[in-house]
C-alpha cells in the first residue's frame, strides 16, 4: 500500500476516518460512508437520517456544539427499522450523577437530543452498527443537564 503525503506528515490510505460536517437542518447518509464520524456541529441542531441497513455499516456521532434550538437527532430510514441498545447519559451541572437509556428494538427509531435533559451538549458521542436489516445497535455516551430523560423516540 503506497503512502500519501501530507502537507503536515504522511498519513495511509483508507486508513484514516471520514468526517461529515452539517450543512443545513438535514442529511441523508448514504451507504458508502459507512464508518465516518458524523459530527452534530450546528447549534441550531440537525437531523442524520440513516440509510437502509446492511449489515456491519456503522456510523459514530460527536456533538462539537451544544445544540441550543430544535434537536440533534439521528432517525432510521423507515418505520420498520429500529434501534437497539443504550446509552449512559450524565448531567454536567451535576458531579457524579447519571443515567442508562435503553433503545428497545422494536419501536424506537430514533435518538433525539435537545440541549438539555436528552442531551446534546458538546462532547457526547455514540455509534450506531448495523446488526440486520431492521436493525441498528447503539451505544455511547451523551451529556444531558437537569432531569435528564429518555432520548429515544418512536418517531
Amino acid at each position: 500500500m503506497a503512502l500519501a503525503r501530507a502537507t503536515d506528515g504522511i498519513f495511509t490510505p483508507s486508513h484514516h476516518k471520514n468526517v461529515i460536517q452539517s450543512v443545513g437542518a438535514t442529511r441523508t447518509l448514504k451507504a458508502n460512508e459507512s464508518g465516518s464520524l458524523c459530527l452534530l456541529d450546528r447549534a441550531a441542531g440537525v437531523v442524520y437520517t440513516l440509510p437502509t441497513p446492511v449489515v456491519g455499516m456503522t456510523f459514530e456521532f460527536l456533538a462539537t456544539v451544544a445544540v441550543t434550538s430544535n434537536a440533534y437527532k439521528v432517525i432510521t430510514a423507515a418505520a420498520t427499522q429500529f434501534l437497539l441498545g443504550g446509552i449512559i447519559m450524565g448531567d454536567v451541572t451535576v458531579a457524579q450523577s447519571g443515567d442508562y437509556f435503553e433503545a428497545n428494538g422494536t419501536t424506537h427509531v430514533a435518538i433525539s437530543a435537545n440541549g438539555s435533559t436528552t442531551g446534546g451538549l458538546l462532547g457526547e458521542r455514540y455509534t450506531v452498527t448495523a446488526i440486520s436489516t431492521t436493525q441498528w445497535v447503539i451505544h455511547g455516551v451523551c451529556h444531558g443537564a437537569g432531569t435528564l430523560a429518555d432520548p429515544f423516540a418512536t418517531s
